[in-house]
């Protein structure tokens, strides 16, 4: 019974170019890995074919030779210890460049033509800042404030004058005690005045040779019957071992 349509299972025909069968073939050949790495499969079974001059071969090794320690000192260390070809060090262009540049920035030689400049000001004597410190120094001055009185702008035999004098005399301190350096030294008093018994009464009060009298200095004897020798000669007899004996 199913004879039939088991043989009639195995002889399916689907015709090749229907929309489906197309759409499931692209579709196959998009997922498929295989032919997703089939190029580069084929490149990899070549050898690699990269000409010297190609521009990342140059781009390679230039930037090798940038960043290269050696490559950058190369022309410093052979220019070592060679001259410079040149007469004077002013006729090498690299040198009268770096004096330039230190003469540029040496602040010396750049404050300079200011430092020149600041000692040379010229003001008009009558300009109104000149007049404005002028009166200020002299309102300021102390010679101006301080008037001597010795620098007399009077005739001396004026009233007020010979006063002043007199007056500057009488407070002056060399003048005040100028009698008292003439009798300095030229006083004097007798042997029997009260003044001169008055210190000597006081000296002899605060002498301590006279107030306190030394013990070895006064000779004295001790009384034979005072009740202290009598007491000390009786214990003297009571504890003699030999009386007692």
């Amino acid at each position: 019974y199913t004879e039939a349509w088991d043989a009639d299972k195995t002889s399916i025909h689907v015709m090749p170019d229907t929309p489906t069968i197309l759409l499931a073939k692209a579709n196959a050949a998009n997922v498929s890995h295989k032919h997703y790495q089939k190029a580069w499969d084929e490149a990899k079974a070549k050898s690699y074919d990269i000409r010297a001059d190609a521009i990342s071969i140059k781009h390679a090794k230039a930037s090798r030779d940038i960043a290269s320690e050696y490559k950058y000192k190369a022309t410093h260390e052979k220019e070592k210890g060679h001259y410079i070809g040149c007469k004077s060090a002013q006729d090498d262009p690299k040198l009268v460049l770096a004096a330039r540049a230190m003469s540029l920035q040496n602040d010396r030689l750049y404050k300079k033509a200011y430092n020149d400049s600041k000692t040379q000001i010229h003001l008009p004597v009558d300009a109104l800042s000149v007049q404005a410190a002028k009166e200020c120094q002299t309102l300021v001055s102390d010679v101006d404030y301080r008037h001597y009185l010795h620098q007399w702008t009077c005739l001396p035999d004026q009233n007020d004058v010979i006063h002043a004098r007199k007056a500057y005399d009488l407070q002056s301190d060399a003048v005040y005690k100028s009698d008292l350096e003439w009798l300095r030294g030229i006083g004097w008093l007798p042997n029997d005045s009260p003044e001169v018994r008055r210190v000597k009464q006081a000296q002899d009060l605060l002498s301590d040779n006279v107030y306190r009298t030394p013990i070895d200095s006064v000779k004295y004897t001790s009384i034979v019957d005072s009740p202290d020798v009598v007491l000390a000669k009786t214990n003297a007899e009571q504890v003699s071992i030999v009386r007692y004996n």
